[in-house]
């Protein structure tokens, strides 16, 4: 007959340990999220297993992958651990202040646009509440990567998400520099592009190249352009068309100080209409979190 092994309240933390590192695939991942050293966390996973008396993970030098039990395992452990995380959520919406970690995953663009100019203020108003942030252009699964919550383009939000207005109106301007304009006619038309050399941008989720969105009179097309450079950083795309390499195809608001200084000039504006902006989505849950409530609220606050 074999043992029977009983968990109690002081292998929790071993629990959650697994669920990370099952999660993230990665000791190294999951140790620097959990504040622990790769081999302390490696450790006690392993003494989970020899507690079990069953093998969870497969490791190799390269990788991490959850074994068939593992699997099993996670599958019925994940909603307990929710579970205590809403119970102490709980705990914090009775004592009416929020505390804790909320992690979130945005783009790059977000981040720079949405979060980073309310981020002291928030801070310094909610003292107890810890920011873990991941600026990360491609599309992730939230409940995978066990965020809190995202903020992404209205139309790249994943399903079953709730969502909720995190900018005003976007816009994608097309610019180049005034030495470039010197040197090549000025385009009047989305159609002209394909004589101008421009500055392409590799989409982080998918790895293909991004084509040029444009609209008007209620008709909306893309372009395949074509030039020198091809680039996944928009900073990187921003400093070529300042050198006059080509032009750019980008939101307004990362170009914004350089229209207003003159060293980009606008093209094309009345091809590139209005679109709704970022949203912050996350979960749907029975009960909110405090410490997200309170993020979204500064949010709109702000924006509102």
């Amino acid at each position: 007959m074999k043992p029977h092994f009983t968990i109690g309240p002081d292998q929790l933390p071993a629990l959650a340990a697994f669920a990370r590192v099952a999660q993230r695939a990665s000791f190294t991942k999951a140790a620097a999220e959990l504040g622990v050293s790769p081999s302390a966390l490696s450790q006690t996973v392993r003494s989970l297993e020899t507690r079990l008396g069953v093998r969870l993970l497969n490791r190799t030098t390269r990788r991490v992958g959850v074994t068939e039990a593992g699997a099993q395992f996670l599958q019925r452990v994940l909603p307990a651990l929710e579970q205590l995380g809403a119970a102490v959520s709980e705990l914090d919406e009775l004592r009416d202040k929020p505390t804790g970690t909320l992690r979130l995953n945005l783009s790059r663009f977000a981040l720079k646009t949405i979060v980073a100019p309310i981020l002291g203020d928030f801070c310094r108003a909610y003292p107890e509440v810890r920011l873990d942030i991941t600026a990360d252009d491609a599309l992730i699964d939230l409940v995978a990567g066990g965020y809190d919550a995202g903020i992404r383009l209205g139309e790249r939000l994943a399903q079953n998400m709730i969502a909720v207005r995190a900018s005003r109106a976007q816009r994608l301007a097309v610019a180049g520099s005034p030495d470039y304009f010197r040197r090549n006619p000025v385009p009047r038309e989305p159609a002209d592009l394909h004589e101008h050399p421009c500055i392409r941008f590799r989409l982080a989720t998918s790895g293909s190249i991004y084509r040029w969105e444009f609209g008007r009179d209620g008709e909306e097309f893309e372009i395949d352009v074509d030039g020198p450079l091809i680039a996944n950083d928009n900073a990187l795309a921003i400093t070529a068309a300042l050198e006059g390499l080509g032009l750019v195809h980008i939101m307004e608001d990362f170009i914004r100080e350089e229209l207003a200084s003159g060293t980009l000039v606008r093209v094309l504006e009345d091809w590139c209409p209005p679109f709704p902006g970022f949203y912050l989505y996350y979960p749907s849950r029975a009960q909110m979190p405090l410490k997200l409530r309170v993020f979204i609220d500064f949010l709109q606050a702000r924006l509102g």
